[in-house]
């Protein structure tokens, strides 16, 4: 790679001996000099040359002097480096050199071998400063690209770090999440695109920053859905109470969001959370040419069919027994044990229970009458049946009113 190089000297002869010195690099494409009599032609030779790695300029010239140039230099958004020329002795001026940027110095008269060790020098650190230049940039572009999947602070330093290390496939214990709004389709269907395009943006928006506010990582956008990983690719010790808190706090979003847009006469649909732990595949499986983290396994599989069974549960969030035993202390109530759509073993799934000593004190008289269904007692019935007199809107409740009135006498669930 050639150094490109200004000289910046108002005497005549300065060009001739330059080319004279260094003809050899200059035909062997090592250097390429450039030159200007004083600070303004200078400016204006980098102007149209940002490519100039090191100016080498005389102090004393007309119109504009060396340290006048300096500080022009120093206002650029990529200053090169700067050896400035000083008479010998001349302590003063070469102070207020350093002093405004210049990384070196030769005096006057020139002696070639000092200017030869000086140039080097310089062109040294040019090539360290680019080096690390580069680094900056593929980092900014780096960490541009993975936030989109994760948290920005997650993001920085997968983008400081090996990242190709980092997100490289392995199985590792998760929490994965799958969310999607109730009947967006038809309603897509139904509003004009500027509509659907704010709604979506807005509804999207508020979600991720949910996500990323509990370090969480986005696996895809699914339509109007996310896929969402706690555990990968940082370790993280606590991913099932962090994704219990991230359920809670999107479920409360997506309320505050639907309401909104039912005040505008748009019928967004309830969203519906799905949260289950345990073993997965997860790595970056774009095949080399695209980006694509994601996990892989049975555990994802029980989470996207979680977030289904509220369809039929009634429920809007639906956390599995796996997360629920992981975070002692949960805030939870049982739905019952179910049978997930293509699985043959049972797994009892929980719901949030609302904050406020009200829907603790609703909870506790669920759950009593819970464990008389579980029981298989008769007295269960009246107990729900109590219940939804009480709560009408307690959609959980309602269900399970319903199964006993239909002759159900247990908490077992199948899900179509």
């Amino acid at each position: 790679m050639t150094s490109q190089i200004l000289v910046v000297d108002d005497e005549p002869d300065i060009e001739a001996l330059v080319v004279q010195k260094y003809r050899r690099e200059i035909r062997s494409g090592a250097l390429a000099f450039s030159f200007a009599g004083d600070g303004v032609e200078a400016l204006a030779v980098l102007a149209n040359r940002p490519d100039i790695d090191v100016v080498i300029s005389d102090i004393n010239m007309p119109r504009m002097d060396g340290l006048t140039l300096l500080t022009h230099l120093a206002a650029l958004d990529h200053p090169p480096a700067s050896m400035i020329v000083s008479a010998y002795g001349d302590m003063s001026n070469i102070r207020t050199a350093m002093n405004r940027g210049a990384f070196d110095f030769v005096t006057k008269p020139i002696d070639f071998v000092d200017f030869e060790t000086t140039l080097q020098k310089t062109l040294r650190h040019v090539e360290v400063r680019r080096a690390e230049q580069g680094r900056t940039q593929a980092a900014e572009r780096a960490q541009a690209a993975l936030a989109r999947y994760f948290s920005p602070r997650l993001a920085g330093r997968l983008a400081q770090g090996d990242a190709t290390a980092a997100l490289e496939g392995r199985s590792r214990e998760v929490s994965a999440m799958f969310t999607d709004i109730a009947g967006f389709t038809t309603l897509a269907e139904s509003l004009e695109i500027s509509v659907l395009t704010t709604l979506l943006n807005d509804y999207l928006s508020a979600m991720i920053d949910v996500v990323f506010a509990h370090e969480g990582t986005i696996a895809k956008i699914i339509g109007d859905g996310l896929y969402v990983l706690f555990g990968a690719p940082d370790d993280q010790p606590d991913h099932p109470a962090r994704a219990i808190a991230c359920a809670r706090a999107l479920d409360a979003v997506a309320q505050t969001q639907r309401q909104r847009w039912q005040a505008q006469g748009v019928a967004l649909g309830i969203t519906r959370i799905g949260l289950h732990t345990g073993t997965a595949v997860v790595g970056n499986f774009g095949g080399g040419r695209f980006f694509d983290y994601a996990a892989y396994g049975d555990t994802i599989n029980i989470a996207a069919r979680l977030e289904t069974a509220n369809k039929q549960l009634g429920t809007r969030v639906c956390i599995s027994e796996t997360v629920v035993a992981r975070v002692p202390g949960a805030e939870v109530r049982p739905i019952g044990d179910l049978r997930l759509r293509g699985r043959n073993q049972m797994l009892r799934a929980y719901a949030p229970v609302d904050p406020g000593p009200e829907a603790a004190l609703a909870a506790e008289t669920y759950r009593a009458a819970f464990a008389l269904t579980e029981a298989g007692d008769a007295a269960a019935l009246p107990a729900f049946a109590t219940l939804v007199g009480q709560l009408p809107d307690d959609a959980l409740a309602n269900f399970h009113l319903r199964r006993l009135l239909n002759g159900e006498r247990s908490t077992r669930i199948e899900l179509a």
